[in-house]
C-alpha cells in the first residue's frame, strides 16, 4: 500500500454477516461503488481501502451498516445509496457525534414494532425521531415517501405498547385529492374509509391484522376524519394528524386545542400537496408561521434525500420543483 492510501478496519463482531455483505457481497459491492474505495470482509473486520478522502466518505456508511446487521435490522441497496448521498453533505471532515466511543448512528431510536424492527433510514429521518420522543408536540413537513405518517405510527405503537399512552387516534382530513368522487355507497364508516386507508395500511405493515382489528374494536386504536375531533378531550393518548396541509386554519386550531394531560401530537403534512379549494387556507401553513418558538413544540422538515420509497421517487419529486418553479426545501 503506498503513501496515498490508507486502510482502516471496523470491527464487525456480532453482526449477520449475510446481512452486511448482502447477497453474493453486493453491499459492500455497492458500497465500494458508491465510494471508490476498496471495501472486504474479512474475520470480523470491515476493511476500508483506498483514497483518504473515498475512505473517510465510506467510513459512517459502513458503520451504520454493521450496526443494523447487529441488530438483526436487513437493508437494501438503496438505503447504502441514501446514506452515502447524506454522509457527503456533511462538511468536509464533519463526523457523526461520538458519546462513549460509539458513533451517534448507533444511537437512533428504534422502535419494536409486533412485525419487524422500525428505526430511521435517513439523518433527517432520525432528527424526526428524535423529536417526537423529546417533544409533546412535533410538526412534520416534507414530500411524499420521507416516512412522516409510517415513522409517527410506529412512534404511537411503540408508545401503547410500553403504557405509555392508554390509546392511539391517527385522523385525517376527509379532502377529495383533485377528483369528485360524487356519492359513496355504504354507510358513514364504509363512505370516509377510502380517505383513511393509507393509515390503516401503515398499522397494518406494524402490526399483525387480527391485533389490529382487536384493538380497532376496543378503541384502543382510533382512525378518524379530522371533523370528529370537534369537542373531545384526547388525554393519555398518541395523536397524529395525517395530511394536515388539507386541514383548514379553523381545523388545525380545533385540532391543537384538543390536547390534554399526558397526550402527545404528531403532525404531519407535504405543503406541495394541498387540496383544498383555496391553498392560502392550509392551517399548516398558518401553524408555520405561528408556532415556531413555543417550548414543547418542533418542526421537522425532510427533503428529497430522506424518500424510502423507489428510487425514482426522489427524482420526480425534484422534476416537479423544477418544472413548478418552486425552490426545493433544505
Amino acid at each position: 500500500m503506498d503513501s496515498t492510501t490508507v486502510e482502516h478496519r471496523l470491527a464487525a463482531e456480532g453482526a449477520d454477516f449475510l446481512l452486511l455483505a448482502g447477497v453474493n457481497d453486493s453491499h459492500l459491492q455497492e458500497l465500494a461503488k458508491l465510494s471508490g474505495c476498496r471495501v472486504i470482509l474479512r474475520g470480523d473486520d470491515l476493511i476500508l481501502s483506498g483514497d483518504v478522502g473515498d475512505v473517510e466518505r465510506a467510513l459512517p456508511v459502513a458503520e451504520n451498516m454493521i450496526q443494523q446487521a447487529r441488530i438483526g435490522q436487513p437493508f437494501e441497496a438503496d438505503e447504502i445509496r441514501r446514506g452515502f448521498a447524506a454522509s457527503t453533505q456533511r462538511p468536509r471532515g464533519a463526523r457523526p457525534a461520538v458519546r462513549n466511543g460509539v458513533a451517534a448512528v448507533e444511537e437512533q431510536v428504534l422502535f419494536a414494532g409486533l412485525k419487524k424492527l422500525i428505526g430511521s433510514k435517513s439523518e433527517g429521518q432520525r432528527e424526526y425521531l428524535d423529536a417526537i420522543v423529546s417533544n409533546d408536540i412535533v410538526i412534520s413537513i416534507g414530500p411524499a415517501g420521507t416516512g412522516k405518517t409510517y415513522l409517527a405510527v410506529a412512534a404511537a405503537v411503540d408508545a401503547l405498547r410500553k403504557n405509555r399512552v392508554k390509546r392511539i387516534i391517527l385522523a385525517r382530513p376527509a379532502v377529495e385529492a383533485g377528483e369528485n368522487l360524487g356519492f359513496l355507497p355504504g354507510d358513514l364508516q364504509e363512505k370516509v374509509d377510502p380517505y383513511l386507508r393509507p393509515l390503516y395500511d401503515a398499522l397494518e405493515d406494524i402490526m399483525p391484522s387480527d391485533w389490529v382489528k382487536r384493538a380497532l374494536e376496543a378503541r384502543t386504536i382510533e382512525v378518524s376524519p379530522l371533523a370528529y375531533m370537534r369537542g373531545r378531550t384526547l388525554a393519555d393518548a398518541f395523536v397524529i394528524l395525517d395530511e394536515a396541509q388539507n386541514a383548514t386554519s379553523a381545523q388545525m386550531k380545533m385540532f391543537l386545542t384538543r390536547l390534554g394531560l399526558n397526550s402527545r401530537v404528531v403532525i404531519t403534512g407535504d405543503k406541495t400537496q394541498i387540496d383544498l379549494p383555496r391553498p392560502d387556507d392550509s392551517g399548516l401553513l398558518q401553524v408555520e408561521r405561528i408556532l415556531p418558538g413555543i417550548d414543547g413544540i418542533e418542526f421537522v422538515y425532510l427533503t428529497e434525500v430522506d424518500v424510502v420509497r423507489h428510487r425514482l421517487v426522489k427524482d420526480i419529486i425534484r422534476a416537479y420543483a423544477t418544472a413548478d418553479g418552486a425552490p426545493r426545501e433544505t
